[in-house]
Formats: C-alpha cells, structure tokens, sequence
C-alpha cells in the first residue's frame, strides 16, 4: 500500500512537470549551480597548469638536444640573421646592396660588348657614329 501511494505522488509530481506545470523550487539550487561552476573553473585551471607542465618538460628535453647536437632554435636563427642585416646596413639610409654576381657589370666586360657590336655595324653607319 505505501509503495503504491508513493507511486502515485511521484507520478503526480512528474505528470505536472510534463504537463507545463511548475517545477518544485530547490531553496540550495543557486548554491549548487555556484558550487558546480566553481568546480568545473577549479578543474579547468588544473588541466591548464597540467599541460602547461607537460609542454615545458617538453622544452627542456627539445632544449637538451639542441644542445647536444648544436641546433639553433628558429626564433634564434631569425634574430641573428636580422642583427646582420642592421649591422650591414648601419650607416646606410637606404636598403642593402644585392650582391653583384661575377662577370656581370664589370667596365672592362661592356667596353669588349661594345666593341664587338661596332664590329658588326656597316662602314656607313660608322662613318655617321664618328662624326657625332
């Protein structure tokens, strides 16, 4: 006979809810819910401090074998290569020479060119050269 009274109030309870009725209001609820969101930000700080952890084992051990084998990190490589360029062009206003490849742009390379080409031109039209 109980369980079938507790049958009924739990069934009444539930068939009101479903029907749009309201809901029983839990006086600690808003406790809960503030006891659950500190929970769940406790939680979220500790997986954060873990990985934060794992990644700078990691580091020392990437760290220990740059060193062993005399590897330079990348941000390092950037940075001295700038510093050279500041260092090559310090006293310069403008942008750094590009290298000149041999055999290009040398004086004694375009008079040869030159005088190859004259070589070529009619005896006319060098008469009309020389006289300019």
């Amino acid at each position: 006979l109980n369980s079938r009274l507790i049958l009924c109030v739990w069934a009444t309870k539930d068939m009101g809810k479903m029907l749009g009725g309201e809901e029983e209001k839990d006086p600690d609820a808003a406790k809960k819910e503030e006891e659950r969101q500190e929970a769940l930000r406790q939680q979220e700080e500790e997986r954060k401090a873990k990985y934060a952890r794992m990644e700078a084992e990691r580091e020392n051990i990437r760290q220990g074998i740059r060193d062993k084998y005399g590897i330079k990190k990348k941000e390092e490589k950037e940075a001295e290569a700038a510093a050279a360029m500041e260092q090559a062009s310090e006293g310069s206003l403008t942008r750094p020479k590009k290298a000149v490849p041999t055999g290009c742009g040398d004086e004694e390379e375009e008079e040869s060119i030159v005088d190859t080409v004259m070589k070529f031109i009619p005896a006319p039209l060098m008469d009309m050269f020389n006289k300019k």
